[in-house]
């Protein structure tokens, strides 16, 4: 049996996929970054916030989350434009990481999973670039879709 790729037509060329039939619904997802920072960038962060040269770490990685989630059908190839209802960006330290998490909700015929994951992959890669002056001891150590609803089927990532 041949497999048929969603992506590609008949002639083996790449297709966006059609989802003109699909039923419109809300569709949520919700994705997580994790960033390692090293003892030297712990030292700086108090009550939550890291300011450094470049200016307000988490704030500016929250509006950067927001924008790329935006923007994700220009970034990743066969992602159908959406118009996001919300995408927020929660960021949270705790002991040596941020915690990165975003949600993207959207009423349409297609998810949200990629601008959620874009959204938390740019926030972390903002927070990397914002501390990178202090050290280079960053690691952004995992992104990973942690709940999608809305469409053909939903998923909840058991921790």
């Amino acid at each position: 049996m041949k497999k048929q790729f969603t992506h590609i037509d008949a002639s083996g060329n790449p297709k966006m996929v059609d989802v003109s039939e699909k039923q419109v619904t809300k569709r949520v997802a919700k994705a997580q970054a994790v960033v390692i920072l090293g003892k030297e960038i712990l030292a700086q962060i108090k009550n939550n916030e890291l300011i450094t040269k470049k200016g307000p770490v988490f704030q500016t990685a929250i509006i950067a989350g927001v924008m790329a989630a935006k923007k994700t059908h220009d970034l990743i190839p066969f992602c159908h434009p959406l118009a996001l209802e919300d995408c927020q960006v929660h960021i949270e330290v705790d002991k040596k990481k941020v915690l990165i998490t975003t949600t993207a909700t959207v009423t349409g015929k297609t998810g949200v999973e990629m601008e959620a994951l874009t959204a938390a992959s740019v926030a972390a890669l903002t927070v990397y670039d914002m501390c990178k002056a202090l050290s280079h001891n960053i690691i952004i150590e995992t992104v990973r879709l942690m709940a999608k609803s809305g469409g053909k089927r939903d998923f909840v990532r058991k921790k």
